[in-house]
């Protein structure tokens, strides 16, 4: 198993720029498909941790589920954030990069390039 995980959405452009930027670094990467595995609330709470932000920020805000959900409402706790993009992850912002305890989403996908 690879010491870099990116948390993948094939469909996403953006995903797929950032592992093509990590290949042609020739880092092996472990790729995990959070659409189809997503992450259990502890993994997502690590995550989140690692990243630095908060869970509102890893929400995806122009889903049409996150609307459904009314996840505006800023009465939210962390906790039903978390366990909502746990429950549909097609909420979380994407893609994640982690490296030795360190995390980024590669929005621009470059950004990843400073935790290699």
């Amino acid at each position: 198993m690879s010491d870099i995980q990116i948390y993948h959405n094939p469909r996403c452009s953006k995903s797929r720029e950032t592992l093509a930027l990590l290949e042609q670094q020739g880092v092996d990467v472990t790729i995990v498909e959070y659409l189809k595995s997503p992450p259990t609330e502890s993994e997502l709470k690590q995550i989140i941790q690692t990243l630095g932000i908060t869970p509102r920020a890893l929400l995806r805000k122009g889903e049409a589920i996150y609307k459904e959900l009314h996840l505006k409402d800023d009465t939210l706790s962390d906790e039903q954030l978390i366990k909502a993009m746990c429950d549909n992850p097609k909420l979380i912002e994407r893609p994640i990069v982690i490296h030795n305890g360190k995390a980024k989403i590669g929005r621009p996908p470059t950004s990843v390039l400073d935790i290699l």
